[in-house]
């Protein structure tokens, strides 16, 4: 990748949009492609199912994947044979006895993810994504194709038609991928994947001074609807506010980060339109979204969700709790009772849509803070200056001055210096020139 990476660095911005469209192309065929379409069929036509449906299909699902984790996943097989548990108490599992298992911690996936995490008999051509590593290291998450496919007909479904939209519908991006070479400070902030009709804005680069460049790209390519990160989306719809700039949009969809009521009203203002809320993450282990009539619906044929108190017992309705989740859909990495590290409110009400999914009152998730440079850009999600760096278990990104910042983290053995430099120019290619003191082992209170 780093061949790559540098390749596209040098190439002239059309060059840059190429190249994009290219893997655009590619990324478009793998998720939409082999059995989506028979996929969306399907998970349409289970938004019409009754309670009782619902409960027989989760068991029917949860038995097999637990049956297929126990044989052919060494992780899983070592735990629940230590725990009393052998194939035939999955081949009759109830849902009521998913809380006799035991969890999966973030670490077990983040140290045996690659190794006995996988399954034995996995599909062949599967590729692993990092998720956003809050706090610390990202996890690396198996797709697939297969799964893929599948769990963009559930998105498709659950997210976008519910938005009034489809994956033909152009979109403007606002996500974690560095799509300006590094250090790059001049228009245009933004990059466009001709294949799937997405502009991809940076997210390091939106400030009062530049947001006009942001909207004229909107104009440009007719965008449809806004997406990706909640905060990134309400920093650069808050600037637009201030500029009395506006741009009618279809819909909002966030994801990643609280969506909270001022953004939805600046984005309202701003775009004339309603904002969707939605829950998911790259570990494809559970779906919560919003539907016409704002309800926060659990999709059960995504994944199965957990809400627990504080004691690890079940939570009541209307109260703050984990989610703990289990995957129904990924059978080459199984993510059973899978403590994610994020907060909703569950809720025994009815939505006025009709469908018998459960329902949260909220999606608390992590709230993060936002990091303001020297030039006026406000910015979130640093996850990317830790990527792929196996030895930081835990992080915690603290700014003092517009230049000046603390790390603290927690390794599992003392950084190298080339660990300690490569931190440094990640931070300085999101930031410019900044000085930079990084405290070992200080993040151990951090979740």
């Amino acid at each position: 990748m780093g061949l790559v990476d540098n390749f596209y660095k040098r190439l002239p911005v059309t060059a840059q949009n190429l190249i994009i469209s290219l893997y655009g192309w590619y990324w478009k065929e793998r998720r939409f492609g082999g059995v989506f379409k028979e996929e969306l069929k399907k998970f349409k036509q289970r938004e019409n199912f009754t309670e009782q449906q619902w409960n027989e299909y989760q068991t029917i699902e949860l038995r097999k994947i637990l049956l297929h984790a126990f044989e052919t996943v060494p992780f899983y097989r070592e735990k629940y044979s230590k725990a009393g548990f052998d194939a035939e108490d999955f081949r009759n599992f109830e849902l009521s006895d998913l809380k006799k298992l035991p969890f999966l911690e973030k670490e077990d996936l983040r140290v045996y993810g690659k190794s006995t995490l996988m399954s034995t008999n996995k599909e062949v051509g599967g590729q692993f994504y990092s998720s956003s590593g809050s706090t610390g290291t990202p996890t690396s998450i198996y797709f697939s194709k297969t799964m893929h496919q599948k769990w963009s007909a559930g998105f498709e479904t659950r997210i976008r038609n519910w938005a009034g939209l489809t994956r033909k519908s152009s979109r403007g991006m606002i996500g974690g991928r560095r799509v300006l070479p590094e250090g790059q400070g001049k228009p245009p902030f933004y990059r466009y994947n001709m294949a799937e009709k997405q502009v991809y804005f940076s997210a390091y680069h939106i400030s009062k001074q530049t947001s006009g460049n942001y909207i004229e790209a909107m104009r440009k390519y007719g965008i449809d609807y806004m997406t990706g990160y909640a905060a990134s989306n309400f920093i650069l719809a808050r600037f637009l506010k201030e500029q009395k700039l506006r741009y009618p949009l279809k819909a909002v969809i966030t994801s990643s980060e609280k969506l909270t009521k001022e953004m939805r009203e600046t984005f309202k203002e701003v775009y004339g339109c309603k904002t969707y809320d939605s829950y998911s993450g790259v570990e494809a282990c559970g779906l919560i979204s919003e539907c016409e009539y704002g309800g926060l619906h659990i999709s059960p044929d995504m994944g199965i969700i957990e809400f627990l108190d504080n004691e690890g017992n079940a939570s009541n309705s209307g109260h703050l709790a984990e989610m703990v989740c289990t995957g129904i859909l990924n059978y080459d990495q199984p993510l059973i009772r899978y403590r994610i590290g994020d907060m909703a409110v569950p809720s025994d009400d009815n939505c006025k849509c009709g469908r018998i999914m459960p329902l949260v009152d909220e999606i608390v998730g992590r709230v993060e803070d936002v990091v303001i440079g020297s030039d006026g850009r406000e910015m979130v999600r640093f996850h990317s200056v830790f990527i792929e760096m196996s030895n930081i278990v835990k992080a915690q990104v603290v700014q003092n001055d517009f230049d000046d910042f603390v790390i603290n983290l927690e390794s599992i053995k003392p950084l190298s210096e080339e660990e300690k430099r490569v931190i440094l120019n990640r931070m300085e290619s999101q930031l410019g020139k900044i000085k930079l003191i990084i405290n070992k082992n200080k993040a151990k209170d951090l979740d």
